[in-house]
């Protein structure tokens, strides 16, 4: 039998990330977490929660959280039908969704769909950024859903393709003047200023390639936030990728210019969720999709 005492325990130390603010969602001593997190990890012969602040689910807590996750699912939809089951004297049951997505998604047209699916549903949510690491995410049970650039379906999961989120490589008139003054060539995209989200991000060099024919390694700044990118563009700091969604209005401002006009670079996205989950969060699904629609159509 599973002692479910014993897993809302490490659930609650991973979802709060300590074993103090555990004992408060669970309306017990932090005694009495630490026993009970002892006790299943000396039963199951291994540890579940890396010790440190904040604390964290190893590998195998992570899968408990997860099977955590989808009880609490279907404990509320029993409790929806059956609210006499609820006992008065106990904290409301609340479920935390693990969903993962890129920046660029968050920046624009994600958080909408989920704060209405959260309004509605009671959920609330863990939204993690990811760029890099979604199917392993969702193959570990990290995560119960994700907006990724993956095509190949994760297994265990369910796939949508949401449409492509368009990015146009955009900078300010001033910069286009200063590193440009003979026209956007190879030579002189290799020594003008990109900006680059981070190490894992290809985008520029992705449009170098297409555009130009060629591999080239501009200078680059590093700056690691979707709306910097654009305020980092209109101040004339460096060229970059951006979302079309964000530099709609400035492009047509003229605030903001295309290096090379009708050169956009289309990313297709998808929306991976978890087999198990998928038919309780349908609700997700449909404002994920449509919201995702609206905006790639609008682009």
């Amino acid at each position: 039998m599973l002692d479910y005492s014993a897993l809302r325990a490490v659930s609650a130390v991973v979802q709060t990330g300590s074993f103090e603010k555990a004992a408060g969602l669970l309306n017990v001593t932090p005694s009495a977490v630490s026993q009970r997190v002892k006790q299943l990890e000396e039963r199951l012969g291994m540890v579940l929660i890396a010790r440190g602040s904040p604390c964290t689910a190893t590998e195998k807590g992570e899968w408990l959280c997860r099977h955590m996750e989808n009880v609490g699912m279907l404990e509320a939809e029993l409790f929806g039908h059956l609210p006499g089951l609820v006992d008065p004297a106990e904290p409301e049951p609340r479920v935390t969704l693990h969903i993962a997505t890129n920046a660029d998604s968050l920046g624009t047209w994600f958080l909408a769909p989920v704060s209405n699916f959260a309004r509605r549903s009671g959920y609330l949510l863990n939204i993690a950024i990811d760029e890099d690491h979604t199917a392993d995410w969702l193959q570990r049970g990290r995560v119960i859903a994700a907006v990724t650039s993956l095509e190949k379906p994760v297994q265990g999961c369910r796939r949508m393709a949401l449409g492509p989120l368009r990015y146009y490589a955009t900078a300010s008139p001033d910069f286009i003047a200063r590193h440009f003054p003979e026209g956007v060539t190879a030579e002189a995209i290799g020594n003008a200023p990109a900006l680059t989200f981070n190490q894992k991000d290809r985008l520029q060099s992705r449009w170098v390639r297409r555009v130009f024919g060629e591999d080239l390694t501009p200078p680059t700044h590093w700056l690691p936030s979707t709306q910097g990118f654009v305020e980092a563009s209109l101040s004339g700091m460096g060229w970059g990728m951006n979302p079309a969604p964000l530099v709609r209005e400035h492009l047509n401002s003229g605030r903001l210019l295309e290096l090379i006009p009708e050169t956009p670079l289309d990313v297709p996205l998808y929306w991976q969720i978890n087999r198990l989950a998928a038919d309780r969060l349908i609700d997700l699904t449909r404002e994920i999709t449509a919201a995702a629609t609206a905006c790639f159509n609008a682009s």
